[in-house]
């Protein structure tokens, strides 16, 4: 994992070869983080927190965004003030072809039914 630099503002996230699978699963098991990886998708570019209304506390979609970056699905950085998310889809296409599109397509279809 890439560690915080001296200025605290830089998170740490893991490198490509650290990502796995299992921790990929996990953090997109979960309705609030898919919602927001749905919408870092559907956006395609980078969002701040504050971007999203997610229906739960400041400290619950923190923990939310927490176990994204530590997963390897999205990337935050500091710009300013405002913490900005983006979806490591490359990433993830690399180390897993073709999964985070099908779990997508999953979530939409799975959107339209409820």
């Amino acid at each position: 994992m890439t560690p915080p630099a001296a200025s605290g503002r830089d998170l740490p996230h893991p490198v490509r070869e650290e990502i796995r699978l299992e921790s990929v699963l996990h953090a997109l098991s979960d309705p609030m983080r898919l919602r927001i990886v749905r919408e870092l998708a559907a956006e395609g570019r980078e969002l701040s927190c504050s971007d999203f209304a997610l229906p739960v506390t400041k400290s619950t979609t923190t923990h939310h965004f927490r176990v994204l970056r530590e997963s390897g699905v999205v990337r935050q950085v500091y710009r300013g003030t405002a913490k900005l998310n983006g979806l490591r889809a490359d990433d993830l296409d690399a180390l897993f072809p073709g999964l985070l599109d099908r779990v997508l397509e999953a979530a939409d279809r799975q959107a339209g039914r409820v």
